[in-house]
């Protein structure tokens, strides 16, 4: 890969993480980018370590999703070479946005995760957050490792209804 194709590559990465108004997943980024065929999965990951490794994006795995973030010198970098992406690739990144953009978001602001506590049970710690505020946070204490990942899967499938319920039920 040479000089400007690893340059083209890691812009188009940090224009989608600027672009959203929340973290995305290493999966949604790799969705856009091995369908619109810009590189393959490994290539992928090598820029991923990069632009984490030179601090203009940060990352931190919940569960198993890893969550982007572009960071201010992502953002500097970004401003400086923005003109090297041609607006048909522009186009395509905010098309995706477009099309993908609720479900993105849904999938990253519904967040479910375990540990085992100093009591040797396991809690379940569920969140919901919108636009950095957040809506639900819930911690559950359970007896084993199977019914804490039961319960956070369950969370993404049916954190909707659950949320419904304790407002119908508190208000």
């Amino acid at each position: 890969m040479t000089q400007d194709e690893l340059t083209f590559h890691k812009l188009i990465i940090l224009s989608m993480l600027n672009r959203a108004a929340f973290p995305i997943t290493k999966a949604q980024i790799a969705d856009f980018i091995l369908e619109k065929e810009y590189m393959d999965f490994l290539n992928l990951q090598q820029i991923f370590a990069e632009l984490t490794e030179a601090g203009m994006i940060t990352a931190k795995t919940v569960r198993n999703r890893t969550h982007l973030t572009i960071t201010e010198e992502g953002k500097k970098t970004l401003a400086f070479f923005e003109n090297r992406l041609s607006s048909a690739t522009r186009q395509n990144i905010d098309r995706f946005f477009q099309e993908n953009e609720m479900e993105m978001r849904n999938e990253v602001s519904i967040q479910g995760d375990y540990y085992k506590s100093t009591s040797g049970e396991y809690e379940a710690h569920l969140s919901a957050i919108e636009k950095n505020i957040h809506l639900l946070d819930i911690t559950l204490s359970v007896p084993d490792e199977t019914t804490a990942a039961a319960i956070c899967d369950n969370w993404q499938k049916k954190n909707q209804a659950v949320y419904q319920l304790l407002i119908e039920q508190l208000f």
